[in-house]
Order: C-alpha cells, then sequence, then structure tokens
C-alpha cells in the first residue's frame, strides 16, 4: 500500500493510471502467494508421488487435508502424515518430494512395502517431532542429515533392509527418546555418540549384523529403561558402565559373542525386571544374589560358561513368580534349599551335583529341568514325573515311574518326606508294631497304584521329556516338551502341512500364542543311519548359524524313538507352491519376487563368505526357499549341508533335487561353492519365469535359444512393470541367474559377488526390455554394467 500511495502522490495523469492499473495485479498476486505457496507445493508433491490413487473416483487433491492420512495446521499445510496402507501397488520413497513439507512434525509410513532408500532430504524437515518407518523394504543407509532434526523425539526404522553403519549424527539429536533400528542388515559398530542421547528411554538394535564391543559410552544413557542388543555379533566383555543404568527394567544382549565374566556391581540394576544374556561366552560366576535385584522377573542366560557355585541365597524372597534359565552352562555345588517363589527354574547341562533338596516339594514350580547333571541320592516321592531329573545317573526311587526308570534306593535311604533324622529312628524302632497297619493298608496302596499306572497308559505316550538330546534357543520362555506333544495332538494328520522325502511338516501353536513349524522324522526311517545323520546334519548347521535368510532354528529333539526340529513358522511356506499356484503366483508381483531373489542371494552369501568354514547347502531349489507373511525368504532343509574343508577333496555322492544339481557334480563328485551359484541361478531364472527352466538350460547353447527374448520367457501371468528401476532390476536378476549357469564353474561368479551386484546402483540401459535376449544377457557387457565378475 505504501506504493500505491507513493504513486498517487507523486505521479499524476491519465498515463500514470493505466500504468497502475498493469501492476495491480501483480502486487496483489503476490500477496496472495505468499499465503499459499507452501501448501499449494505440498499439494502438487502428493499428486506427483505416486503414493495415492490418483484415478480413484474419490480422489480430491482440493480436501486433502480432510483425508485420514493427512493433518494440516490452521493455514492448511500438512503437519502430519499417517499411512498404513498401501494405496498402489509399488511405492517408492524418493518418489515423495520431502523438501516441501517445512511443517511436518509427524511422518508415519508403517508397513506398505516403502520401497527405495531414505532421502537426504529429510533432514530438511527440522519440526520433525515422531518418524515410523518400520515394517516396510527400504534398502541402502539412514541418512547422515537425519542429525539435523534436533527436535525429533521417536525413530522407528525397524523391519526393513538397511544394510550401512549406524550414522554417528543420531547421536546429534538430543531430545530423542526412542529410537529402534532392529531387524535390518545393519553392519559396521554401535557408534560411541549414541552415549550424547542422555534423553534416551528406549533403544532396540537387535537382530542385524553389528559388530565390535558395546561402547561404554551407552553407560551414560542415565534414562534409559529398554535396551535390546540381542542377535549381532557383537563381542568383548561385558561393560561395567552398563551397571550404571539404574533405572534398565528390560536388558537383552543375548545371541552374541560376548566374553569375559558379569560385573561385581551387577546388583546396582536394582530396577531390572527382564535380563536375557543366554547364547554367548560370559564365564566366571554369577557374582550376586538374586535377592539384590528384587524387581527381576525374568533371567535367562543358559548357553554359557559360567562356572562356581550357586550361593545358598542365590534365589530370590520375593512374593511375585520369577522364571530363571541357567542351562548349558558350568555351574557346580550343590541346588541351593531356600526357592523363594519360582515359576519356572532350568539347571539342565551343568555340574550340579549332591541331593536333591527336599525343600523342592515346597516349591511352587510351573515348570523345572534340572536334567543331565551330577545329581546322587533319592527322588523325593512328592515328584510324580521325573522326567526333569533325567540324566542324573547316580539317583535313585523305590517310587514306580511310568517309562522311565530308576535304580532302586540303599536301604540306608528314607525316601519319606517330611520327618527329621530323629523322628526316622522312632519310625525303625516301631516299625514290627505297625506291620498290622501296612498290611491293612497294603491294599488300598497297591489299587492306588494300579489306578495311576493304567492313567498314566492311557496319557499322551510322548508327554515325557525323554529326549537323548532336547535343547531349545533363541526363544522367550522354555518351549515344553508336553506342549509341543499337546499341541500337535501327538503329531495328529490334522496338523501336517506338507511331507517330505524322509518326514513331515507340522504346524503348532504353543500356549504362549507362538505358532511353529515342526519337522519329524517318520518313525520307521528313525533307525535308518542316513536319516538320522541328515537331521543331526541340519541341528549341527543351523545352531551355528544365524542370518535373516536363513531359516531360524528354535530347537530340536533327537531320540531314537522320536525326532523333530523346531523352526520359525512361515507362514506363505515354499516358494515353489507359491509360483504354481495361479492366485498366489498374480500376487507375487515383480518387486516381491525381485526381493525373494536378493534375500536368496544374502543367505547364500553368507554360508559361502561369513562362515568358517563355508558352508555349501547342496539342495538350493525353489521347494527349500521358505517365505513369510511379508514374503521375505529363508533358506531352509540344511539335510545334506556340508561344511567345506579346503584341506581335504570334499568329494561327495550327488545331493540335490534334480534340475537343480551343478552339471560337474555328476563327472567331478567334488562339491565346491558354485554347486549353490549354480542352483541359485536356476531358482532366480525360476523366480522370473514362473516355471522351471528346464527347456532353456537343456538348449542353451543353441543359437535358436540364444534369440529368445527375455519379455518371451517371463512369467505371462504378470503385467510387465511400467517402473524403469523395476525392469532394470528385471534385467539385472536375469543378467545375474545366466551368469550363475554357467557350465564352467570357474566362470560362475561367488554368491558374494552376486549378492554385491544387487546393492550397486542401476544404470538405464538404452534398449527396451522388450529386445533384450537370451544372448545378451549373457553377453560381457551387461555384466560388467551389472558389476557381475567370477571371484
Amino acid at each position: 500500500m505504501n506504493l500505491i500511495k507513493y504513486l498517487v502522490s507523486n505521479f499524476y495523469g491519465q498515463k500514470m493510471w493505466m500504468v497502475f492499473l498493469l501492476i495491480w495485479p501483480f502486487i496483489v498476486g503476490t500477496q496472495s502467494a505468499s499465503v499459499t505457496s507452501q501448501p499449494h507445493m505440498e499439494a502438487n508433491a502428493i499428486l506427483n508421488s505416486g503414493w495415492w490413487n490418483t484415478s480413484d473416483a474419490y480422489f480430491n487433491i482440493t480436501f486433502l487435508c480432510t483425508w485420514k492420512e493427512i493433518v494440516c495446521n490452521k493455514a492448511g499445510s500438512i503437519k502430519r502424515i499417517f499411512i498404513d496402507s498401501a494405496t498402489t501397488s509399488e511405492i517408492h520413497f524418493e518418489t515423495l518430494n520431502l523438501s516441501v513439507f517445512h511443517n511436518l512434525e509427524i511422518l508415519f509410513v508403517y508397513g506398505i512395502g516403502l520401497q527405495g532408500t531414505i532421502p537426504e532430504e529429510i533432514g530438511l524437515l527440522t519440526k520433525l517431532t515422531d518418524i515410523d518407518l518400520s515394517h516396510n523394504s527400504l534398502e541402502g543407509k539412514i541418512p547422515p542429515s537425519i542429525g539435523n532434526l534436533r527436535q525429533l523425539k521417536n525413530l522407528d526404522i525397524s523391519y526393513n533392509n538397511l544394510q550401512v553403519s549406524i550414522p554417528h549424527e543420531l547421536g546429534f539429536i538430543k531430545n530423542l527418546t526412542s529410537l529402534d533400528l532392529s531387524h535390518n542388515r545393519i553392519k559396521g559398530q554401535i557408534p560411541s555418540s549414541l552415549g550424547n542421547l542422555k534423553q534416551l528411554d528406549y533403544l532396540d538394535i537387535s537382530c542385524n549384523n553389528i559388530q565390535g564391543s558395546i561402547p561404554h559410552e551407552l553407560g551414560f544413557l542415565k534414562n534409559i529403561t529398554t535396551l535390546h542388543l540381542s542377535d549381532n555379533r557383537l563381542n568383548g566383555n561385558f561393560p561395567i558402565s552398563l551397571t550404571d543404568l539404574t533405572q534398565l527394567l528390560y536388558l537383552d544382549i543375548s545371541n552374541n559373542f560376548l566374553t569375559g565374566g558379569l560385573p561385581s556391581n551387577f546388583g546396582k540394576l536394582s530396577n531390572l525386571k527382564i535380563f536375557r544374556l543366554n547364547n554367548n561366552s560370559i564365564g566366571g560366576t554369577f557374582p550376586i544374589s538374586l535377592n539384590s535385584i528384587s524387581q527381576l522377573g525374568f533371567l535367562n542366560i543358559s548357553n554359557n560358561l559360567l562356572q562356581g557355585k550357586l550361593p545358598s541365597d542365590f534365589f530370590p524372597m520375593i512374593n511375585y513368580a520369577i522364571s530363571i534359565d541357567l542351562s548349558d552352562n558350568l555351574i557346580t555345588g550343590v541346588i541351593p534349599t531356600q526357592f523363594g517363589n519360582i515359576e519356572q527354574l532350568f539347571l539342565r547341562n551343568n555340574k550340579i551335583s549332591g541331593t536333591i533338596p527336599q525343600s523342592i516339594c515346597n516349591a511352587r514350580f510351573l515348570d523345572y529341568d534340572i536334567s543331565y547333571n551330577y545329581l546322587r541320592g533319592p527322588i523325593p516321592f512328592c515328584i510324580d514325573d521325573p522326567s526333569p531329573l533325567i540324566g542324573n545317573n547316580n539317583i535313585c526311587t523305590n517310587k514306580l515311574y511310568d517309562k522311565i526308570e530308576f535304580q532302586p534306593c540303599p536301604s540306608r535311604y528314607n525316601t519319606k518326606i517330611g520327618k527329621s533324622n530323629k523322628v526316622e529312628l522312632h519310625v525303625a524302632i516301631v516299625l514290627p508294631i505297625l506291620i498290622i497297619l501296612i498290611l491293612t493298608f497294603s491294599l488300598i496302596i497297591c489299587l492306588k497304584l494300579n489306578h495311576n499306572s493304567i492313567k498314566n497308559k492311557q496319557a499322551d505316550k510322548s508327554t515325557k521329556k525323554n529326549g537323548d538330546f532336547f535343547s531349545i534357543w533363541n526363544y522367550d520362555g522354555q518351549i515344553a516338551y508336553d506342549d509341543i506333544i499337546r499341541a500337535t495332538e501327538d503329531f495328529d494328520i490334522r496338523y501336517c502341512i506338507g511331507t517330505g522325502a524322509y518326514g513331515s511338516v507340522y504346524k503348532a501353536q504353543l500356549p504362549c500364542g507362538k505358532v511353529v513349524a515342526l519337522k519329524k522324522l517318520h518313525g520307521y526311517e528313525a533307525e535308518l543311519p542316513a536319516f538320522d545323520e541328515s537331521f543331526r546334519n541340519e541341528v549341527r548347521i543351523l545352531s551355528e548359524i544365524k542370518h535373516r535368510n536363513i531359516v531360524k532354528l528354535y530347537g530340536f529333539c533327537l531320540h531314537k524313538r522320536i525326532m523333530f526340529l523346531i523352526y520359525h513358522y512361515m507362514e506363505r511356506g515354499s516358494l515353489f507352491s507359491v509360483l504354481y499356484d495361479d492366485a498366489e503366483a498374480m500376487e507375487f508381483n515383480w518387486r516381491k519376487r525381485l526381493n525373494v531373489v536378493k534375500g536368496v542371494a544374502f543367505g547364500l552369501s553368507y554360508l559361502h563368505h561369513d562362515c568358517t568354514p563355508p558352508i555349501v547347502h547342496r539342495d538350493v531349489s525353489t521347494s527349500n526357499i521358505l517365505l513369510n507373511s511379508e514374503w521375505h525368504p529363508s533358506v531352509s532343509d540344511f539335510g545334506t549341508a556340508r561344511l567345506l574343508q579346503y584341506d581335504s577333496s570334499n568329494r561327495t555322492i550327488v545331493a540335490g533335487t534334480i534340475g537343480y544339481i551343478a552339471p560337474e557334480l555328476a563327472y567331478t563328485m567334488v562339491v565346491s561353492e558354485k554347486c549353490d551359484v549354480y542352483s541359485f541361478g536356476v531358482v532366480a531364472l525360476e523366480t522370473l519365469m514362473g516355471r522351471h527352466p528346464g527347456d532353456i538350460l537343456s538348449s542353451l547353447q543353441l543359437a535358436s535359444t540364444q534369440g529368445i527374448k527375455l519379455c518371451e520367457v517371463l512369467d505371462q501371468r504378470l503385467l510387465l512393470p511400467n517402473n524403469v528401476m523395476v525392469l532394470l532390476d528385471i534385467i539385472r536378476v536375469a543378467t545375474i541367474a545366466f551368469a550363475c549357469l554357467n557350465l564352467n564353474p570357474f566362470s560362475r561368479p561367488t554368491m558374494k559377488c552376486a549378492s554385491q551386484s544387487f546393492s550397486t546402483e542401476l544404470t538405464p540401459l538404452s534398449i527396451p526390455l522388450s529386445e533384450i535376449s537370451v544372448q545378451q544377457l549373457m553377453s560381457q557387457e551387461l555384466k560388467a554394467l551389472f558389476h557381475i565378475g567370477n571371484l
């Protein structure tokens, strides 16, 4: 308006008014643009993102502030985005221009299959307080620019495919209270800068590939209540600084490679409720009585190297129930006689000696296991199920048990409970007087024993933990043997979901709600050495390896009368069953198929290059690739797997599935990683084609076959994608597949090379997919373009 007054007061005449009328719209337009530009830019970003289905009849960008996924401020600028269901089939993060959302406070994009990488531009949104990108398919790295988000309080990028190390810039976000990076493939070490996050309450970086030691700087997180570091490759000692985290309620460092012992001041963690340290190499003795950790409700330090004796007051005298698992250690001494209120007690596979205390009859155990120790003496009469005591060769009883036999106790033992030595002496003196009474009640006792015997025989024949080997790990709580039998009703056929060459697979839901898959060896084959060795081989292999693309083994039971393995349940079954079911194959779109091939490559690369000695699977096929509900693959069935020894010939009999076996095995009989590489090539090609590529493999060297176009062999049940990057990815997978199918094993790429090529940036091709032939897929030009070598 000052400009208008100036023009009016200093200029005159009709021409000046004409000039004024000409510039007035520009003045008004400038003022209007300053008000509406931000919402307009945001609306354009929404329209161009491809995240919303613009073809929907109800789609109206004008009313975006009324959408359930969008919340705007009073000026109409977007401040919150909530998306938890996909509106289109494929969504890429890079297609949303994040840089325009200057007022965005909350970004919630959960479980919609979001692809691509997290853009660096996210660091420009300085008003962000909450980010949740979990349960998607994001790859690459966490951008360092995220450290600019100084108002951020909650960051969750769990359950993705992030691969690069944690950026130290995360330590700049001083207001952060919750950080979850779990269930990715993050490498490198834990940055010490995380110790700067003094407001942090929750930290979860479990289920990754993080190495190195736990930085002592984590001891600076004085407000933290939950710390998850499990299922990584962490080594070194348990940091003393962690005992300064006196607010900790939940601490999980299980399934790592920690050594040393627990700090002597561990009792400072007086508020700790759940502590998991199982499956490490922690030695020394447990430094305290559990009474000093008065809130503890769950303790698992199984599968370590703990030594020494348990103190007499080790078990806490508390009012609530506690679960304790110290199995598979080197603990000596005797079982303390004061038990407290213990719900579960597992001390199996230690070196505990002495007798079983009579006070065990006063404990209110829901479950316990003190098998495979060096216990001696009588079994207390209160024990009706002696299966938790097996493997203690010097215990005895004069009580009859069904199925399980123990040596009778010598006369010097009086196994009746609740009597002092003095009373026992009096009983011995007056025993002749009581003979008549004993005879009177003998008939009643015999009838009762007979009744119990009949009852036990009618009960489930397999409800005892009668395995020579029975072990469970990597699981919250204990999977009781009895639970397995009850959940499957003694492996009733109704629970069978598949039958293989030497076993059947059952689906079982445990009392805790956990669903597992059980592979049970056929009874008549359990006695055959070949099948027995295959089962034990699978246990040996899977108990040593941990990878998100290798099927997770929870435990096993190996006994001459029953053998089964307990796996993580994969909801969608095998890749083979999906590809050959038209309905599922249509749902199994190109992006999902490409991710499955990549996941298999990562799993095999881990076996070949990250295990010592290397492991060759020897039976890679679509039947042995399992898919979970989110279409993530896991390599399974390690019955024929082999550990390579470089100082031996590695000669073997031919093992594997016909159609996937490397051709050189037929005449060299020498197993190598390149055998798996060939099988992977078949699986990759079959995934793209939707059928086994046998006709192409048999005539691969013929000119007529090499002239076939790639688009002609792709699964015709799916339309070709309209996304250029997906098309390029299909070409890359096909190129890798044909490189792996080279008849010369020395010319095939390694699985490490194949998996690394999936991480390289895609370069646009000058030739369309419709013109690419099999011959071009086998050319050196495309191999070089996708960085596929043979080393």
